[in-house]
């Protein structure tokens, strides 16, 4: 395992830690009048925890809830494209906190798999007008202590799992915390610097299943072929029978689970 030295608060970062509310994104999006600049909000339990397209995320005590709230200005494409800036911070956190050896994997659009399995998920908000982001609330939920139960997913869902369970280790909320917010600060500098490029090229190479054959689901649409990457603005890349198609936004399945 890596070694957890402390590690310093990234400077301009906000941080508040909350015993317990219904959502840390729906606690950011209410907060967002009074913040000041990029904050952190952390819950020790979340009550009504929130997925993608309006699922249910279960915390039990243990596993890590948080939402980052920035400003970033920009369109909602711009904002869209931080869900991978978030999921390289969270893998590479991981990396940091439990070892090189840990077997993880990036899932298009915005989840982190361990040994196959759903360990993390992101879901963004925002605020806009105009047709500008004005504030965006990033929620990262990290299977620590437990995963639920299968009987709890809809049918076709990834297999979710935990940390410990898959590998034994005890990590705090805490310690999730402090890595990821250096994590992500160093990836959010990157893409003001770069540009989406470089964030693009390392999440193709922490990529889960890049060039099999997987299938996307858009409501009653559905795409199989092989998976060949992002573009440029983040869409998923998928050689099928019909040629080479970009698709912005889906549910992902893969084969065998």
């Amino acid at each position: 395992m890596s070694d957890r030295r402390a590690l310093t608060w990234p400077e301009g970062f906000a941080r508040h830690v909350l015993d317990r509310v219904d959502s840390t994104n729906a606690e950011a999006i209410r907060m967002v009048p009074r913040l000041g600049g990029p904050t952190w909000i952390m819950a020790r339990r979340q009550e009504a925890g929130r997925g993608r397209r309006g699922r249910g995320w279960t915390d039990p005590p243990g596993n890590f809830a948080a939402t980052l709230v920035l400003r970033p200005g920009g369109s909602p494409a711009d904002a869209a494209r931080l869900s991978f800036v978030a999921a390289l911070a969270m893998h590479d956190a991981l990396v940091h906190l439990c070892g090189p050896h840990l077997n993880l994997a990036l899932k298009w659009p915005n989840d982190v798999l361990l040994n196959g399995g759903k360990l993390a998920g992101i879901l963004l908000e925002s605020v806009g007008s105009g047709g500008e982001v004005t504030a965006l609330a990033i929620g990262i939920g990290v299977n620590l202590e437990a995963a639920p139960s299968p009987d709890l997913l809809e049918p076709g869902a990834m297999r979710p799992v935990s940390l410990r369970g898959e590998t034994g280790l005890i990590v705090t909320p805490d310690d999730v915390l402090d890595a990821l917010a250096r994590s992500f600060d160093h990836w959010w500098r990157q893409t003001r610097a770069y540009g989406f490029a470089p964030i693009r090229a390392a999440w193709l190479a922490r990529a889960a299943r890049l060039g099999e054959t997987i299938t996307a689901r858009a409501g009653a649409v559905e795409t199989t072929g092989r998976f060949e990457g992002i573009d440029e603005t983040g869409a998923l890349l998928l050689v099928t029978a019909r040629g080479r198609q970009a698709i912005p936004a889906a549910d992902i399945y893969f084969s065998g689970g």
